[in-house]
Order: structure tokens, then sequence, then C-alpha cells
């Protein structure tokens, strides 16, 4: 998704928005790598919302039944969380890829793997713009005072993070629009793959009725963990 590429002549090559993404080679592990990537930053945010934390307990008790101690518990309901997230977008890509033409329904993962790829860009924005506006701020004193014995190198070891630089107004439109457009993005990725994969606007439009609805899943997946995260 970058905007600016190094060719092989060494020249900067200027991109539209997420088309470098079309350019992705996917080898074996591609798809797994991105599923991996939107499926544990969407449980980073679902473990500080109600929806994980609503079962947690139940989880852990259910390994200290089994004789495993309470703080390895938790480290194993945490795990067991996020494999089921994983889990979830895997399920979700891979009915997406199923309900296509038949065209070798692994080949077909791997020509759209490249879809994901603005899907997993919006879920890191979406998820970590408020830790990059509140948190990004403390760079100036830690760089200031980098060992922590009172230092003040660069003149900010007395600097502190105002919170009220970014509102938190701003940061859900900031968050929802990632998500619109990241799934925008990756809609219009997979209906140009697919006029190449299938040949005519038409059997590309027809193998896209499933892949809308998959980015519609993947749109209220993170809606959903964003509501909860803002309802905690």
């Amino acid at each position: 998704v970058a905007a600016l590429v190094l060719a092989h002549d060494r020249a900067l090559v200027v991109y539209g928005s997420a088309r470098g993404a079309a350019r992705l080679e996917p080898l074996a592990g591609t798809v797994a790598l991105l599923v991996i990537g939107v499926g544990s930053t969407g449980f980073d945010g679902a473990s500080e919302g109600p929806v994980f934390n609503g079962v947690r307990g139940d989880v852990q008790d259910a390994f200290v039944s089994l004789g495993v101690p309470l703080g390895t518990a938790l480290e194993l309901a945490f795990l067991a969380g996020l494999v089921v997230a994983i889990a979830i977008v895997g399920a979700i890509w891979w009915l997406g890829t199923l309900g296509m033409a038949r065209r070798g329904r692994r080949a077909l993962s791997r020509r759209f793997a490249h879809t994901l790829i603005p899907i997993a860009a919006a879920y890191v924005v979406a998820h970590y713009f408020s830790l990059l506006s509140y948190n990004g701020q403390d760079l100036w004193r830690l760089a200031s005072d980098p060992l922590g014995r009172g230092s003040d190198l660069l003149g900010g070891a007395a600097s502190g993070i105002d919170h009220s630089i970014v509102s938190a107004t701003a940061i859900w439109y900031v968050q929802v629009l990632a998500f619109v457009a990241g799934h925008v993005a990756a809609l219009v990725l997979a209906h140009d793959r697919a006029l190449v994969v299938y040949g005519s606007a038409r059997a590309a439009a027809r193998s896209q009725v499933v892949m809308l609805v998959l980015m519609v899943c993947f749109t209220l997946l993170g809606l959903l963990l964003l509501s909860a995260a803002l309802g905690d």
C-alpha cells in the first residue's frame, strides 16, 4: 500500500492508493501471514473489551481446573482467544474463496491474497491510532532521558502527554474511516483481479458476490470490536 516504491532501476515510482498491493507475488504462507495479521490485531482490540473479557474468567477457570497454575491459566486464556480470533478470520476468508467459481480454491486464495493487505492496514490504523496520538508524544521525553537517570539530552525530559491534542470523537472518526477505506480498497482490488481471472465482467461480478459478503463481514467485525471497546 506504499505510495512510493523503489523500482529495479533505483528510481522512485509513485503509485495510487493500494495499487502496489496488486503487485504482490504470494508465496507459501502469504495468506496465512495476512490472516494472522488481521486476526491478531483484531484480538488485540477485543482483549480490551467485554467481548473477550466476558468469557476470559471462565476459560481461565477451566485451565485451573486441569491443574494449571493461575498465572499460566491466564496466559493460556489469552492464547486461546488469539487462536479463536485468527480462526474466525481464516474461516471468513475460506468461505469467501469457496464461494467463487471453481478454479482451484488454493490457487484462488493466493491470487486474491493481496486484497487482505488494505484490510490488515485498516485494522492497524484503527487500533493503534490513539496509541500513536498519545504515547507517541512521549518519545521526546524518552529520547531526552533514555536511561532514566534524570538527564535532559534534548530538552524534553519534563514534557508530558497532552490528551487534548486529539479528541475521542476525532479518534472514532479516524477509526471508522480507516475501516471503510480499507474494505472499499479491498473490494476494488478483488474486482480488478476477478476481471483478470475470469475474463468477462459478468463472470467477475458473479464471483464477487460472496467476496462482497466477505468484506461486509470483515467490516462488521471491525466495527463490532470498535463499538465494544468504546462501550467498555
